[in-house]
């Protein structure tokens, strides 16, 4: 009688520790279940500003699409009493005697200080006639649009006057670029307009 009884209480352990086992695998996969269901989803990546995105690199020369304004021809050359070539070696007058502008030979503003509006450049534009202490504050209008892109407006400051023995009697504005890119600028002066397109690289 022994000998049957040890068997019979094997089995009976047995039976239990394979009821414990299954009860904790289910209680762990019940754990599991819980642990996926509170797991936070993914995340979504932080929104770009328009006219950029997250893999955007801009290289330093103004690609083919982009038509940066290039000296005319014949070139400009402005009426006395201001010097008939741009006063800067790396510059060329650009417009006429209505309303011109210096624009960078290569059409490219590279490097230009950064702050929290945007890329900033200072622009000057001169018109025949026009006298910096008659018209501290001209009405001149200057407008920009991002043309490889689409992007926020440009900044504009209010224009103001300017003189110096090198460059006359000039009209001013402050502009920050919200990105880099090609822009096409534009200003307007007494029924007078002027457009011309720059490369703001890195």
């Amino acid at each position: 009688m022994q000998r049957l009884d040890f068997p019979l209480s094997i089995l009976i352990i047995a039976s239990l520790l394979a009821g414990c086992a299954s009860k904790a695998n289910a209680q762990s996969e019940e754990v599991k279940a819980i642990d996926s269901s509170n797991a936070p989803a993914d995340l979504p990546e932080k929104s770009q500003p328009v006219g950029t995105t997250k893999s955007e690199v801009l290289p330093h020369e103004p690609p083919a699409s982009c038509p940066v304004t290039v000296p005319q021809d014949p070139p400009f050359t402005a009426p006395e009493p201001y010097s008939p070539n741009a006063p800067f070696p790396t510059q060329f007058w650009f417009g006429s005697e209505h309303l011109w502008t210096a624009l960078p030979i290569d059409g490219i503003w590279a490097g230009l200080p950064h702050n929290p509006e945007g890329y900033t450049q200072k622009v000057f534009w001169w018109r025949e006639g026009y006298v910096w202490n008659e018209e501290p504050e001209p009405d001149l209008i200057v407008t920009g649009e991002r043309l490889d892109a689409i992007a926020p407006r440009l900044i504009v400051s209010k224009a103001t006057n300017a003189y110096a023995s090198d460059i006359g009697s000039a009209m001013l504005v402050g502009v920050d670029f919200p990105t880099l890119g090609c822009w096409k600028i534009t200003g307007q002066y007494k029924k007078s307009e002027l457009s011309f397109v720059v490369w703001v690289a890195p």
